[in-house]
């Protein structure tokens, strides 16, 4: 396995405003002449992207319990690595992934309640031990990035998905969880404010990859 130095994850709850900001932040690497792949979890493989839609769209008839909903992401994530991932950073690539260990850690650890170290030690499994180098975490109140969600989704006329579904409690956990990992690793994991305007958020971002290129470039 190569050094994840090239490996850059973008995290943060729902609505926080990932994929626009990962579509911009590709756009500035790509005008550096730096070559790009960008994937998401659940998702990145073909098993990845069936194990997404049994988990946010499970079958009413059948609910999903959270183990499974845990197991089921570790599952997608080892697949997305061996078939995507890894290939990509052998070959040089700069990997964005929306998503990743710290979302797992954030949403079945601190909001799901299982015991965060348990969750570790299995997200280190499932990865193969595979860390970002940078990881941005776009901090938003679940207040706003909930409503923001829902906005969209209504705009584009998508399904609510099961996790968007849970009450603010649960999203306020989430957010509890992914501020404690950035405590905890503030080296690695960048906290953005995403209630600012959105020309503060994109300068900021990009004033944090530009300097974590000169790092690895």
């Amino acid at each position: 396995m190569p050094k994840a130095n090239r490996f850059l994850t973008i995290e943060g709850g729902e609505g926080a405003g990932k994929t626009t900001l990962i579509r911009f932040l590709t756009t500035v690497l790509q005008e550096r002449g730096v070559e790009v792949v960008v994937t998401r979890e659940p998702g990145g493989s073909f098993l990845g992207e069936e194990l997404r839609e049994l988990i946010l769209h499970p079958k009413p008839t059948e609910p999903l319990c959270k183990e499974a909903e845990l197991f089921l992401f570790l599952a997608a994530r080892s697949q997305h690595i061996e078939t995507l991932i890894k290939p990509a950073l052998e070959a040089d690539k700069v990997v964005i992934c929306d998503r990743f260990n710290d979302s797992t850690i954030a949403y079945q650890a601190a909001a799901r309640g299982f015991d965060k170290k348990k969750v570790q030690n299995l997200c280190d499994i499932a990865s193969l031990c595979l860390s970002p180098s940078l990881t941005l975490y776009l901090d938003v109140p679940p207040s706003i990035g909930v409503r923001r969600a829902h906005r969209r989704n209504d705009q584009n006329g998508d399904q609510i998905d099961r996790i968007e579904q849970e009450d603010l409690s649960f999203h306020e956990k989430v957010r509890e969880g992914f501020l404690e990992l950035a405590k905890e690793d503030p080296k690695r994991i960048r906290i953005i404010d995403t209630t600012k305007a959105p020309a503060t958020v994109k300068r900021h971002a990009e004033e944090l990859v530009q300097e974590w290129l000169k790092q690895i470039l």
